[in-house]
């Protein structure tokens, strides 16, 4: 039988456990996957915010946002959907019930052991499917973990569950919890699509400017040079639009720099209309690169 066999929430920066489930379960396999759930809670800063790893028979998974992680047991044969629907809706309960300066300033484990009554009857509401259906729409959850699926770890990746080998903790360098940016607005397509058309535009006088050159040898290559240089720039601006990266507004920003210093130089092949409309459209793209951010949490799967 799929259900939900063990639930905790705990602190990301020291792994100190703020509530959790009470169960009274003396299966061998099952204490074993605890283990595993207590070492990765003191860990919880090394890997992504949503994670999954199976132990024997059970799996593993969690969250964090906000400074505090929520993990939880469960048999292997239970939907990854209820299960991560199941630690969202600890987390916006927990969220609305304490505040953050309370949370950091815990020092005792289980500091917040009132929690506990709700953590029980969350987890006998997801152990009756029944129920459950009638009262849950997971609809969205279902697409997000479609679209941004849990990290996988492994045995191997978690070492031995007193501590992580130095070895793996590089692994997930790079790994953001942000990752997922907002969704693409109707300005930010009209923004890419001008931009691309800025790049054509400049890879094209780019070739006219070498075929220039091998019939006049005075023509200056330096055009050259800044044609294709304001042809990257562009296309990197659409790039950097579209995925998410470390610095993307400074990235951003330095492009457009190299497409306003590539019209200035190239001042004596355009007009100052033509010059106009390339800096324009880098700075629009620009702004559009700065206001679709990363989702700072994952959506409300109305739960």
């Amino acid at each position: 039988m799929s259900m939900v066999l063990f639930a905790s929430v705990v602190r990301v920066r020291d792994g100190l456990p703020l509530s959790a489930s009470t169960d009274h379960e003396q299966d061998k396999g099952l204490q074993e996957a605890k283990k595993h759930l207590k070492g990765l809670s003191k860990k919880l800063s090394q890997f992504p915010d949503r994670c999954s790893l199976r132990s024997g028979l059970y799996s593993i998974n969690f969250t964090s946002s906000l400074g505090v992680g929520y993990l939880m047991v469960c048999t292997e044969n239970y939907p990854n959907v209820l299960a991560f629907s199941f630690l969202d809706e600890l987390q916006r309960e927990f969220i609305v019930t304490y505040d953050t300066k309370r949370i950091n300033s815990a020092l005792r484990p289980f500091s917040f052991i009132e929690f506990d009554n709700f953590i029980r009857k969350t987890k006998q509401r997801y152990n009756s499917p029944r129920s459950l259906s009638t009262k849950i729409n997971l609809a969205d959850m279902q697409t997000e973990i479609k679209l941004r699926p849990p990290y996988q770890l492994s045995p191997e990746d978690i070492g031995s569950i007193n501590g992580f080998s130095q070895q793996k903790q590089s692994k997930y360098n790079g790994i953001a919890s942000n990752q997922m940016l907002e969704p693409v607005t109707l300005p930010g397509i009209v923004a890419c699509v001008l931009s691309v058309l800025c790049g054509a535009l400049n890879l094209l006088r780019g070739v006219h400017a070498i075929e220039s050159i091998l019939q006049n040898d005075d023509e200056d290559f330096n055009y050259v040079i800044a044609f294709f240089l304001g042809t990257a720039a562009c296309l990197y601006q659409c790039y950097l639009f579209a995925y998410f990266s470390v610095w993307r507004n400074i990235k951003s920003f330095l492009a457009f720099a190299m497409i306003c210093l590539c019209n200035m130089y190239l001042y004596e092949l355009r007009n100052i209309w033509q010059i106009l409309f390339h800096m324009t459209v880098g700075a629009f793209i620009t702004l559009q690169i700065h206001l679709r951010q990363p989702q700072g949490k994952a959506p409300d799967y109305n739960v």
